[in-house]
């Protein structure tokens, strides 16, 4: 069975992004758990950020799991990508997501390579930086599988990366990895943009797919643009796809009713 999950952002610098609750970790997990969704997906500026104890006292209290943690607060605030040319600054990259990794493997939940990918910047060699990238990815995968997590990597749409925009790009270049503990993230966002279909994608990348981000076609939640998340679902429910389905979608028009929103469109499609 699929899951549901709300995106939780707890970094006041970046609000207005896409995430459905900000800044209060407890009245956010209550709002959602009382909603019906089976958990929540964190974007912290640190790993160090949450204290262990409390934050899982409050998954109990209401019914929740940590689905996965965003690392883009390393891209964001500090400029850390994988695939930068200052060795320095991929080594801050690493170390970074490894924190992240291990704050979230205390709860299960991966970790999500989105933005701190980085880009083939002007003048560089693409293989160069896909060298780095698989370097970096080897490194993290292993550490994730040592943690008992997958890690998870995001396709992204051209606006945000050169990198690989679509699953099949995707899936093409975990299959040169040396670690096997790295799957793909489905946001239906970008394939909204990328894919020619995103039913065909999400069936065509079938066990490789570990997470997936539910999001309408302009980002806001499922049900407010012209995305068909029916078929998305179906498509999921065809490759027994049983993660999350998680919303990293605009708080539009404002959390409450962003949230009310994706329950109701992940019931009528999901469950």
């Amino acid at each position: 069975m699929i899951k549901a999950s709300a995106t939780i952002s707890l970094v006041p610098s970046l609000r207005g992004g896409p995430w459905i609750y900000w800044d209060d970790l407890a009245e956010s997990c209550r709002k959602a758990g009382a909603l019906g969704f089976d958990g929540v997906e964190l974007f912290t500026a640190t790993s160090s950020e949450i204290e262990e104890g409390s934050f899982k006292d409050l998954l109990a209290a209401n019914n929740l799991a940590c689905s996965a943690v965003g690392t883009g607060a390393g891209k964001v605030l500090n400029g850390w990508t994988l695939t930068h040319a200052d060795p320095g600054n991929r080594d801050q990259a690493l170390g970074f997501i490894e924190g992240m990794i291990d704050f979230g493997a205390r709860f299960g939940a991966p970790a999500i390579i989105g933005s701190m990918q980085g880009n083939v910047e002007k003048g560089e060699e693409r293989e160069a930086v896909l060298d780095r990238l698989a370097e970096g990815l080897n490194v993290l995968g292993k550490h994730a599988e040592m943690q008992g997590v997958p890690l998870i990597y995001e396709p992204l749409n051209r606006y945000e990366t050169n990198l690989f925009n679509t699953l099949e790009s995707g899936v093409e270049f975990l299959a040169r990895l040396d670690t096997k503990n790295v799957l793909l993230l489905a946001d239906l966002f970008h394939m909204n943009i990328e894919e020619s279909s995103i039913g065909d994608a999400i069936r065509a990348s079938g066990d490789r797919i570990g997470h997936v981000h539910l999001a309408d076609s302009n980002r806001r939640p499922a049900g407010f643009g012209h995305t068909d998340i029916g078929e998305a679902a179906r498509a999921l429910k065809d490759i027994g796809y049983t993660g999350y389905a998680s919303a990293e979608a605009f708080a539009w028009p404002d959390p409450d009713a962003a949230a009310e929103q994706t329950i109701q469109a992940f019931k009528e499609h999901f469950v």
